[in-house]
């Protein structure tokens, strides 16, 4: 169980996206969570100090903890190293949304780097002439960074409950087509089989088919779908394929849909014949 304090304390004036999403953890790690700020932490707090106060999670201090990757350490990134593995029940998803997620935020704090959701959170800061306090702006920045912030987590949340599924699909898996009898979150698993494409049952009705990337993160296909179908009327697309109930083919050549599942698969098929498998 998560061992997160019930109040924290963080430095005052003008606040950054570091101090901003280590609030918004906190407060999405305990919903209890409050938050203190000012100049001085408080003798004998007994609360978690973070961005300031030469402590655990403050990175202000020399030799404060840099990653293999170069990148230091801020507060969100060291409040995430202690609970996120724990939160998320994942040394592996930690890290991958430590690398996406939070190292380019610390990175932002602790260099100046470009980063457009840190100018973003800082734009909330009261203007020089405003009668906003930056405790209120402080509190409606933290409220849109846990926002943000929740929403993200879910989702990884939600790919890690998928994995079973897949996984189950992956082991039924024919001519290097999986079929999914729902959708679900697949890229994870699937793009470390030798699957080459994915169908599953159409939120819009009918089913589509996916083709596999080569890699995360790549826009490159391992088989895609043929360049004559891409962009097609639906009109023409039954007569131009040969398959009765296609309806759509993206121009980027990495979707189709269908009426049947069964035409899903024969374009699948279609695809790889033209491709020489």
């Amino acid at each position: 169980m998560l061992n997160v304090p019930d109040k924290g304390f963080t430095h005052g004036g003008r606040f950054h996206a570091d101090d901003v999403f280590s609030t918004a953890l906190l407060q999405i790690l305990n919903p209890d969570f409050t938050v203190t700020r000012g100049f001085t932490v408080p003798e004998n707090f007994d609360g978690i100090v973070y961005d300031i106060g030469d402590g655990e999670f403050d990175h202000h201090a020399k030799g404060s903890p840099v990653r293999e990757s170069g990148v230091p350490y801020a507060a969100f990134g060291l409040l995430w190293r202690k609970y996120g593995a724990e939160y998320l029940g994942s040394e592996f998803e930690a890290k991958r949304f430590d690398d996406s997620y939070v190292s380019p935020l610390d990175l932002n704090d602790n260099t100046g780097a470009g980063d457009q959701l840190a100018n973003y959170i800082a734009s909330y800061n009261p203007a020089w002439d405003s009668n906003d306090t930056p405790d209120d702006c402080f509190a409606n920045a933290v409220a849109i960074a846990k926002d943000l912030l929740w929403h993200k987590l879910e989702n990884i949340k939600s790919v890690m409950r998928a994995e079973g599924e897949v996984k189950a699909a992956l082991c039924k898996m024919k001519g290097g087509i999986v079929c999914l009898d729902r959708f679900a979150p697949w890229k994870q698993q699937v793009i470390q089989s030798r699957a080459k494409f994915v169908v599953y049952p159409s939120q819009r009705g009918g089913f589509c088919a996916q083709a596999v990337p080569m890699t995360f993160g790549t826009q490159a296909l391992r088989i895609p779908f043929p360049a004559h179908w891409a962009g097609a009327a639906e009109a023409e697309l039954p007569a131009i394929s040969g398959i009765e109930t296609l309806r759509f083919c993206h121009a980027g050549r990495f979707m189709v849909t269908t009426g049947t599942k069964e035409d899903a698969i024969a374009a699948c098929h279609a695809a790889q014949e033209l491709q020489g498998e």
